[in-house]
């Protein structure tokens, strides 16, 4: 089966398309060095490089794909427009207006100017959020022109959320996902589930919503059955050695040289054990407020003169203050300077992966003899690879540079995991292997 990637990134979720007798013969990357990358990791390919929108870029991909016999699209288009954060401010019109009103409400806590800036700030994220939930409208072009057996769709779990919108041809905002399907229904079917890479023999936790469409001429394509027994973390990276922040190893990428944290971070760490959060360290971390915090958020009357909204984020706070250093207020959450869990999936990866204070990103670490626990840092680029589900020499060739490790940290943190895009092709009824 000849495959063009649209959005392709660098390419991550076509690692083992060959395996299964898929060859990606034409891809679109917009980002030039993610282009660059693109073409290195699968010389083979065609790169069209440039913007899909661009009508010469549109064309030059469709008579690339025609020539190379390409019946198979894959297609993962950036997720701004539908993350979680934006769809729940995006909703429509009507959403815009209760904003205002909430906004209104609380004018006392705005200058007129500030009110102005806020109003206009979510107005223009409306607009730019719709527009970049119109590029499915060239998956669909795509598709219309190429007439391929199938389509495959990725991206975060809000694309089929009610409220993620895209502008239809009368210029209304409707449903992303409604308008997929009413623009494909005479020839295709549209099939979408939100699914978890952990379940598909992926060593991490992820969810995605995965869009089949299958021509109707054609047996249809169902997603695979989840796989109930995880790879757990220590399945994959248990086998390397310890490092520390700041630390080189002898095994390439498995290196914390280009990237040592705080050493307040580090002490908070190195005494926060396995699948733990720092907030739970009373003696080395931070200890929860005194000053009657957790008694106003629960007070309901002080509660009433914040936004719902407000009041969510009050709830959910884990607001402390120093106690090993200065004291100062400091936010953060249940996720925060927490260490994953050896016996379970690792934690989402996201673009945030080499931040040690962002969401489970800290080694699990192992308990030494004086008590204390090693590995207190995130992953190196050779443990995230494992978790990815990437084979662990896929990196070995690059040199290792803090300007490329901080650029690969970015493309793992938004890729389509591989054995999980594995699984899903696999599932293809006409595939030949």
């Amino acid at each position: 089966m000849k495959c063009l990637s649209l959005f392709a990134n660098v390419g991550i979720g076509e690692t083992y398309f060959k395996d299964v007798g898929i060859d990606v013969v034409v891809a679109n990357e917009f980002l030039e060095d993610r282009a660059e990358f693109y073409q290195e990791l699968h010389p083979d390919s065609k790169m069209v490089y440039g913007d899909i929108t661009d009508s010469t870029v549109f064309d030059t991909v469709v008579l690339e794909s025609k020539a190379a016999g390409v019946d198979f699209i894959m297609a993962t288009p950036p997720c701004q427009g539908m993350s979680v954060a934006h769809a729940k401010k995006m909703v429509n019109e009507e959403r815009y207006k209760t904003e205002l009103m909430l906004l209104a409400e609380s004018a006392e806590s705005y200058t007129p100017e500030e009110f102005h800036k806020k109003a206009i700030a979510w107005r223009k994220n409306y607009k730019e959020t719709i527009a970049k939930n119109s590029l499915f409208k060239q998956i669909i072009r795509a598709t219309k022109e190429l007439n391929p057996k199938y389509v495959l769709i990725e991206n975060v779990e809000g694309m089929a959320s009610d409220n993620t919108l895209i502008m239809d041809d009368d210029g209304n905002a409707v449903k992303l996902m409604d308008h997929l399907v009413s623009s494909l229904s005479e020839d295709y079917n549209v099939e979408y589930k939100v699914l978890n890479a952990s379940k598909y023999s992926t060593p991490h936790y992820r969810k995605r919503c995965i869009t089949l469409i299958s021509r109707k001429d054609l047996p249809q394509w169902k997603h695979p059955e989840p796989n109930e027994n995880h790879v757990a973390v220590r399945d994959v990276i248990g086998d390397m050695p310890s490092l520390e922040s700041g630390q080189d190893s002898d095994i390439k990428w498995h290196s914390m040289k280009h990237k040592k944290h705080n050493k307040h971070h580090i002490k908070w760490m190195k005494h926060t054990p396995t699948g733990k959060s720092a907030f739970d360290n009373a003696l080395y971390y931070p200890k929860v407020r005194d000053d009657g915090f957790e008694e106003r958020i629960k007070d309901e009357e002080y509660m009433s003169k914040h936004t719902e909204k407000k009041q969510k984020e009050l709830r959910g706070l884990r607001v402390i203050v120093r106690c090993d250093i200065e004291t100062r207020e400091i936010k953060g959450f249940a996720t925060t300077y927490k260490r994953m869990d050896w016996h379970r999936p690792a934690p989402a990866v996201t673009m945030m992966n080499g931040s040690i204070n962002s969401q489970n990103n800290v080694h699990p670490g192992r308990i030494k003899e004086d008590g204390t626990f090693s590995d207190a840092r995130v992953l190196t680029i050779k443990e995230l690879c494992a978790i990815i589900g990437l084979p662990l020499d896929w990196v070995d060739h690059l040199e290792h540079t803090k300007q490329r490790e901080n650029f690969l940290r970015h493309v793992l943190g938004e890729c389509f995991p591989p054995m999980m895009a594995k699984s899903i092709v696999s599932n293809i009824p006409t595939l030949e292997t």
